[in-house]
């Protein structure tokens, strides 16, 4: 009799574990979309706004961008914002995750000049999402550098990080008072090694294998100071938090070998750790394989000291633990093995591999998005294990699409559905993760790519002077998302008119 019954039981257990259990994200998880001020704002000269490295880029050198656009006018928010709102309404947002342009708020770049007008202009996007329940997360640097600063050196100016604590001061003064979640810094990489190293971001310095690790010491003492500034003066009054955005795609191993093994945790410290290693470590400054081989190298290279500049001792004490969350950018992953042919001396060079990807391993139109199995929950679990469990947002995650790909976007869909599943694998895992902010609430300037790739939720017409904004499917399925908590693989959405849900 036993023996039936413990049949019985299994029966109906196999049963019920033979359909995946339908998993749902906690209440007090935010749920988002990002963007980033020179990507949608336009008004580029409005008022009194000051000049960015990216005005100065795409106005002197336009030949750089792929179809040599330009984010003078881009979806217009400077004029647009209430129905930016209007949209994270309809999308029933439970936070915005936006970025504040220097130059428009400090049109020198130095603090002793405050614009006004641009002050009024985020005072005003604030107030408008504030008025609707709908939580800012701001973003203080993200890419815009003015470009006065570039030409007394930018990042590489060991006086920086005391222009971004300037800066960071006044904005916390200005709006700390209703934002309560502070990022300062939007994926050091792309700033110190695209920007720095080679030349696939403004101001293009070109400086391989010195310009990144200039620039990410000087990015980390600029985040120190911010934090620690936000910490002692305004936290007490204030009661927010402060953190920092670092891109996080996965890079693990192609094989179980020792070769590979270590090939894959250099590529990893020359992504990320040298930003992450000085905040988030326990032992602080730069992460020590990178460090020591990069040492190396210089001193075979015939220079009389490292290349990567060296924390000292109250340096690395000042930086290490300033962070209350840790915001990752996470969008694809890849494989790692040693070898590759490099310029000498660069950042390539001295991680000494190169990253691939499988074939089948779906790619969007962007050629270094490719959806790879489980990146996100390999990334964090990570983070978390090399970190010592720190708070963690997704800042942000999407996925790219043609400009002629119209509204139906079932490709970012199913890269949405799967990057979410892996977000609940990771709370199963134990991450003490916060909060998602999907990549982007609208199509946007590029970059690089200028209006050649999109990434919007909304699909913003670029040749209709008011930037009209329509929603594509995938909208629809992110709002049913936010609105039940749960991943519904066979949702569809009844119509594409968006309305917004009353009582949000």
């Amino acid at each position: 009799m036993k023996l039936l019954i413990a049949i019985s039981l299994c029966l109906a257990g196999c049963g019920a574990l033979s359909t995946k259990q339908q998993r749902r994200f906690p209440d007090d998880f935010l749920f988002g979309t990002a963007t980033a001020s020179y990507q949608i704002e336009g008004g580029w000269n409005a008022d009194d706004k000051g000049e960015n490295i990216w005005d100065h880029m795409t106005h002197t050198k336009p030949h750089v961008i792929k179809d040599q656009s330009n984010g003078d006018i881009a979806a217009d928010t400077y004029h647009n914002y209430k129905r930016d709102v209007e949209m994270m309404r309809e999308l029933g947002l439970d936070a915005y995750r936006f970025s504040l342009s220097w130059s428009r708020i400090l049109p020198d770049g130095f603090s002793n000049r405050v614009s006004q007008a641009g002050v009024t202009f985020y005072n005003n996007y604030i107030d408008e999402m504030l008025k609707y329940g709908i939580t800012p997360m701001v973003t203080i640097y993200h890419w815009d550098l003015p470009q006065k600063l570039q030409e007394l050196g930018g990042f590489a100016n060991p006086l920086f990080p005391d222009w971004f604590e300037d800066y960071a001061r006044v904005v916390f003064e200005h709006f700390g008072d209703r934002v309560k979640h502070w990022i300062t810094f939007n994926e050091p990489r792309e700033i110190c090694y695209e920007g720095y190293d080679i030349t696939k971001k403004a101001p293009q310095l070109n400086a391989t294998g010195v310009g990144v690790y200039l620039c990410a010491k000087s990015l980390v003492l600029a985040h120190a100071k911010a934090y620690h500034a936000y910490r002692n003066d305004f936290a007490p009054s204030q009661g927010g938090q402060c953190g920092i955005t670092i891109s996080v795609n996965w890079f693990g191993a192609n094989s179980d070998s020792e070769e590979d093994q270590l090939a894959a945790e250099l590529f990893r410290q020359g992504q990320w750790g040298l930003y992450a290693e000085p905040i988030f470590s326990e032992q602080g400054g730069f992460p020590k394989e990178l460090s020591e081989r990069v040492a190396q190298k210089s001193l075979e290279q015939g220079y009389p000291r490292s290349r990567m500049p060296e924390f000292t001792d109250e340096e690395r004490a000042f930086v290490r633990g300033a962070a209350d969350f840790f915001g990752v950018n996470h969008y694809t992953g890849q494989l790692v093995s040693p070898g590759g042919d490099f310029i000498v001396p660069s950042l390539s060079d001295d991680i000494g591999a190169t990253s691939f990807a499988p074939d089948d391993w779906p790619v969007a139109a962007s050629s270094w998005l490719i959806q790879a199995p489980d990146s996100m929950l390999n990334a964090l679990t990570h983070l978390k294990e090399k970190y010592n469990s720190p708070a963690f947002y997704i800042t942000e995650n999407g996925w790219s699409s043609p400009p002629d790909s119209g509204l139906v976007d079932d490709d970012r869909i199913r890269y949405y559905r799967a990057a979410l599943e892996s977000a609940l694998d990771s709370l199963d895992a134990g991450v003490n993760l916060k909060g998602y902010m999907a990549w982007s609430l609208m199509d946007n300037f590029e970059w690089m790519e200028g209006y050649t790739e999109r990434f919007g939720l909304y699909q913003v017409d670029f040749e209709d002077p008011a930037r009209s904004r329509t929603p594509r499917k995938s909208a629809f399925v992110y709002k049913q998302i936010v609105k039940s908590r749960v991943i519904d693989h066979e949702y569809e959405p009844d119509s594409m008119t968006m309305t917004i849900d009353e009582g949000h």
